[in-house]
């Protein structure tokens, strides 16, 4: 019983100073500042955007693609591309 007992005070009194050390630290540091994250969120719409356009001139994917073979015959990308097409 008397170890169940310290174990329990050991828990409580360390969950406690983690809770005041990060406090302590948290109010210590300086707030992150909002412009900068809303500067950051604007950048990476930014360069979707022109990732989109840049995309869309680009031949169709090979999901997208009409199948060049018939059915039953394996592809290889490497054939087309020793053929050139």
């Amino acid at each position: 019983m008397r170890r169940m007992f310290w174990l329990s005070v050991g828990a409580v009194l360390g969950v406690t100073g983690y809770r005041r050390v990060t406090a302590l630290a948290r109010s210590l540091r300086p707030e992150p500042q909002r412009n900068t994250l809303t500067g950051f969120a604007a950048d990476v719409r930014e360069g979707m955007a022109i990732y989109m356009d840049r995309q869309a001139g680009r031949a169709p994917a090979a999901l997208d693609a009409p199948p060049t073979r018939g059915p039953g015959r394996g592809s290889s990308r490497n054939d087309d591309l020793k053929d050139g097409r």
